[in-house]
């Protein structure tokens, strides 16, 4: 059987963590798999499979680990090398040069950069991009999760066109609808004496969920309804003195980081992406999945592939708080039908994603 080294940092509880444990579980059928974990830290270590190979490095940080992952490479020699993000990308370019190996190494790019670094100095924005068009020509290849990240990337490395590719990520799992079916996790949603709204993800910038609790506060004279933030983060007192500030308080819930959120996810009447950028939004995929109507901002990436340019949710301007409730509100009063949004994200079930990665990888 052929092995697959897989290198991460664990370094929180977000979608990119996710997406690896998911491939793996599934590379695990068909290759064996070593996971080379740069800080095996947060709630997504538990669910790393036996049948994956957990390695966890001394090194705690990407720039540090050159020479114990070159080690490995020398001793264990996998037929190919997967890296997920940018700086540990880098640090497996390096160690598989010092290692004098020679195997497919490939980049997973889970976010738009250029949308993540714009309010970065020009300095800082240097400092990032040029190791990366100095180095990923030597990789084999990037797999970008969007077609946004993937011409965010080809303008950002230089690289040729055929050398980043887009694989959808692996978020519709099998125990997706199982978790779902789990029973009810709160009152409002039991109860549903008005609409239930749910944003989900890190309490962060990123997410601008303040532009979500204006646009909500904006509805409630025509629609009366209920707001539940999934997720935990530096931005959560901010959130809930916005909150009070608004008026909407009593309406809404900041239910915290949840270890099955599909249970809430799947009984919600709206779920709203308000973020001011993505590589390509997991929680709107899962959305989806379950036949939840759903509004988004057209931040880069992803949303408009996902939502193909408005046809299964409507798409609003980043920041723009005042579309983003009128969008909530014509979705509520006529929402798509379920099926017809599970049809969209068909491309994303876990066993097609590991696929096409091992094809992309030269394991299949």
């Amino acid at each position: 059987m052929k092995r697959l080294a897989v290198l991460i940092s664990f370094s929180g509880d977000g979608g990119v963590e996710r997406m690896i444990t998911n491939l793996c579980a599934e590379f695990a059928a068909h290759v064996q798999v070593d996971l080379l974990a740069l800080r095996a830290e947060g709630r997504h270590v538990s669910r790393i499979p036996p049948q994956v190979n957990l390695i966890q490095l001394k090194a705690k940080h990407s720039w540090t680990s050159v020479g114990e992952i070159a080690e490995y490479l020398r001793r264990v020699q996998p037929d190919a090398l997967l890296v997920a993000k940018d700086r540990a990308g880098r640090a497996a370019i390096r160690a598989r040069a010092k290692a004098g190996a020679a195997m497919p190494l490939w980049i997973r790019l889970g976010t738009n950069l250029s949308a993540a670094l714009e309010r970065k100095s020009a300095f800082n924005r240097w400092l990032r991009v040029t190791p990366m068009r100095r180095l990923y020509p030597l990789a084999s290849g990037v797999i970008a999760v969007s077609e946004g990240v993937r011409q965010d990337t080809l303008a950002i490395t230089g690289l040729a066109a055929g050398r980043v590719v887009v694989i959808r990520n692996p978020v519709i799992t099998p125990a997706l609808a199982l978790q779902a079916a789990e029973p009810t996790p709160h009152p409002w949603l039991a109860d549903k004496l008005v609409p239930v709204i749910i944003g989900m993800g890190r309490l962060t910038r990123q997410k601008d969920f303040p532009t979500l609790l204006r646009a909500f506060a904006a509805i409630q004279e025509q629609r009366p309804s209920r707001l539940i933030l999934l997720g935990e983060g530096g931005d959560r007192a901010a959130l809930a003195a916005l909150a009070a500030e608004l008026g909407i308080t009593e309406h809404l819930s900041i239910a915290g980081f949840q270890k099955n959120p599909y249970a809430w996810l799947a009984r919600a009447d709206l779920f709203v992406l308000s973020s001011a950028w993505e590589g390509s939004p997991n929680a709107l995929t899962e959305a989806l999945a379950l036949g939840v109507p759903c509004v988004s901002t057209r931040c880069p990436s992803g949303p408009e592939e996902l939502l193909a340019d408005g046809r299964y949710g409507p798409l609003v301007a980043v920041g723009d708080h005042a579309a983003l409730a009128q969008a909530m509100l014509a979705t509520l009063a006529s929402p798509l039908p379920a099926e017809q949004l599970r049809a969209a994200v068909a491309e994303y079930r876990v066993e097609l994603s590991a696929q096409r990665y091992l094809q992309q990888l030269g394991l299949a």
